[in-house]
């Protein structure tokens, strides 16, 4: 599979995911008193419908590459591998319910405490993957 497909299959993944959590996000607001729904059922929703949008913008970038395609499309594979690993997380939280804030310490999972070295640690792989894979494409695009 090339690199281009890859990034359009996660937009639509991603997407399909947008309206789905949207779907669980209304009926969050209908069954609350207040007319909300939790914190991260609604940055999970909005997180995946711009992870889609991120997608179609890598994909974009693709073409410029300065990497093998077998390494193209490693770098948009760890990019976007990293992007849904963000949305699990708040999909998880909005299930659970466990927190509005999933840095504030104590760092929680339901009912279990996370080492603040191991949030500390996945925090910098989101960085380092998410803005390094993007970084090595638009570096293509620069020096084409």
């Amino acid at each position: 599979m090339t690199a281009e497909k890859l990034c359009l299959i996660a937009a639509g993944l991603f997407f399909l995911t947008g309206l789905l959590t949207g779907v669980w996000k209304f009926g969050c607001i209908m069954r609350s008193p207040e007319g909300i729904s939790p914190t991260y059922v609604d940055i999970a929703h909005r997180a995946a419908l711009l992870y889609a949008f991120a997608c179609l913008l890598l994909r974009e970038f693709v073409p410029y590459s300065v990497l093998t395609p077998e390494q193209t499309r490693l770098t948009v594979g760890v990019t976007m591998g990293l992007f849904a690993s963000a949305v699990l997380t708040y999909v998880v939280h909005g299930a659970l319910g466990d927190t509005d804030n999933q840095l504030r310490r104590p760092f929680t999972l339901g009912r279990w405490r996370l080492r603040p070295a191991l949030v500390w640690a996945y925090m910098l792989v989101l960085i380092v993957g998410e803005v390094g894979g993007f970084g090595v494409l638009l570096w293509g695009a620069l020096r084409s």
